[in-house]
């Protein structure tokens, strides 16, 4: 069985647009016994949804669990649906995005695929809902490769759509910092690509828009937010096999959020400390722009 999770707050407007691509899968006219769940880790909302999902709970269409939490940011909402998740693979499915109608079959059609490769995981790519694919280059048949690979090494740039074993995902939580409410996700898919691979498939698997007020259109504000688990993860990110142009630019941004903090706990290494200065010009950039 698949985990599909959706980590939301206040977006009961768009919850049922979603909930309607799941119950449109072609996967459940397959004769398959629960081919999936809906886990859905409600992060403390103030609108409707609650009511909303006891609405569509009742209508029993598809599995579905639905939990209410204290607001403590997306990232803590997935710590919990991994904690809650049945499936064998845990698919992150945002409030304002959907599905393709036959993604989860085409999916389950390259598990065997996956096992047997001994990968972590399957990635496929995302589109727009108007079918323009947002990751690119696209690769014309399945491949194995890391997630660092991915990006660094046949260079697709764009989100992609990782899915991860259960498994996986319970040995490499989120870190949840005291105070913050938000840690990039690809911290986490950083560290699970320096032990495990993915099948990587030339397949679109998600439908996704970028909405106003969305966590992408905030992306700098929030990050000034929650500057440890920025750090973190540029700190990280610096440290990888990677070309000098990207170790730049990640100590740059290093330095641009650490000055959102005193606490200087989360080191960079080596020469990433000689870009503290261009760090500063673009942390006194983002001052003046981003209202907190």
């Amino acid at each position: 069985m698949i985990t599909v999770f959706t980590p939301t707050y206040n977006r009961a407007h768009l919850l049922r647009r979603l909930y309607g691509s799941l119950c449109e899968q072609t996967v459940l006219k397959s004769g398959l016994s629960h081919p999936f769940e809906w886990v859905v880790v409600d992060d403390g909302s103030t609108d409707n949804t609650e009511e909303l999902m006891q609405t569509i709970f009742a209508e029993q269409k598809i599995s579905v669990n639905y939990i209410k939490k204290t607001n403590g940011g997306k990232h803590t909402a997935i710590n919990r649906g991994v904690r809650e998740a049945k499936g064998d693979l845990f698919w992150i499915l945002d409030s304002d995005d959907t599905l393709p109608v036959n993604a989860i079959e085409l999916v389950l059609t390259y598990l065997p695929q996956m096992k047997r490769v001994k990968a972590g995981g399957i990635c496929g790519y995302m589109a727009h809902h108007n079918g323009e694919i947002i990751g690119n280059p696209v690769v014309s048949q399945p491949q194995i490769v890391s997630s660092i690979e991915m990006r660094y090494k046949l260079g697709i740039m764009g989100d992609m759509m990782e899915i991860f074993e259960t498994s996986v995902l319970r040995e490499f939580s989120f870190p949840e910092i005291e105070g913050e409410r938000f840690c990039p996700e690809v911290l986490v898919w950083y560290r699970i690509a320096q032990k495990y691979k993915l099948l990587l498939v030339p397949d679109i698997l998600y439908y996704r828009d970028y909405l106003d007020g969305g966590l992408t259109d905030n992306i700098i504000k929030i990050r000034m937010k929650s500057p440890v688990g920025t750090m973190m993860t540029y700190s990280e990110l610096f440290n990888l096999d990677i070309s000098l142009k990207y170790k730049l630019r990640n100590a740059i941004n290093y330095w641009r959020f650490a000055f959102c903090t005193e606490n200087r706990n989360i080191k960079i290494a080596s020469w990433g400390n000689l870009i503290a200065p261009l760090g500063w010009l673009m942390h006194l950039r983002d001052k003046s722009k981003v209202k907190l």
